[in-house]
């Protein structure tokens, strides 16, 4: 059980971690504050939470492809 934590918490998506460096902020922080506001508003930041870690897939995917249009401009 101590592994799947570890799993959830460090290679899901990293979106808490990405916000942390960006911020400065500790992750622990920014996890903690994340549950205790889906709690207080029946779980709608999952959504935003899930906006964003698609945000940072297709981020990363384009500034590391091969095809990437940015770079060919």
């Amino acid at each position: 059980m101590n592994r799947f934590k570890g799993f959830i918490e460090w290679q899901v998506f990293g979106v808490c971690t990405a916000i942390g460096e960006r911020m400065g902020v500790a992750t622990s922080v920014i996890r903690r504050y994340f549950i205790y506001i889906s709690f207080l508003t029946l779980g709608s930041p999952v959504i935003f939470y899930l906006f964003l870690a698609f945000w940072l897939n297709i981020k990363n995917y384009i500034r590391f492809s091969r095809r990437n249009p940015i770079r060919y401009m």
